[in-house]
């Protein structure tokens, strides 16, 4: 089913909002969209280093938040994984440990680890809306961007650029 002129509204205020709140953090060399043409998935990704991204997707027709930390680089997806083994915890408690430094507390947060599309290595985090509409909800904003910023404090270490 095709997003509606409300829908499409919604969704660009909470890109909007969620765009402003990271805008000026230094911690990022850049920002940008890439949207699926079928709008499908609606993605902000923010440039931490050379070849990683940290992204906030909107998967609108599901609905679901998505935040996560992806590479189109094999090595550094390699890299990835090895933080999480030498902290010597699952994926999951990684990511839960991520998110408490952000505070934001989800015990035992779903965490996909994939490839996409044969080019991009993830790892994310889901997060089911019951509808568009929540995304104007101060709480799922909030969450939302704690989301991101627990990925930033798991996985920040091994890819931000040294200032």
């Amino acid at each position: 089913m095709p997003l509606s002129e409300l829908d499409r509204r919604t969704i660009a205020e909470f890109r909007e909002w969620f765009e402003g709140q990271l805008a000026g953090d230094r911690r990022f060399v850049g920002v940008e969209r890439f949207d699926r043409p079928d709008e499908s998935t609606l993605a902000t990704r923010f440039a931490a280093s050379e070849r990683v991204w940290f992204e906030l997707a909107l998967r609108p027709l599901i609905p679901q938040v998505r935040a996560g930390i992806l590479t189109d680089d094999r090595w550094k997806s390699e890299e990835l994984e090895e933080a999480i083994e030498e902290s010597g915890d699952t994926m999951v408690e990684f990511i839960e440990q991520g998110f408490a430094d952000a505070d934001l507390d989800w015990p035992e947060p779903p965490v996909e680890h994939y490839r996409d599309q044969g080019k991009f290595f993830y790892f994310a985090t889901p997060l089911e809306i019951r509808s568009l509409t929540d995304l104007s909800d101060p709480h799922t904003r909030d969450k939302a961007k704690r989301m991101l910023e627990g990925y930033c404090h798991a996985f920040g270490h091994r890819v931000f650029r040294r200032v």
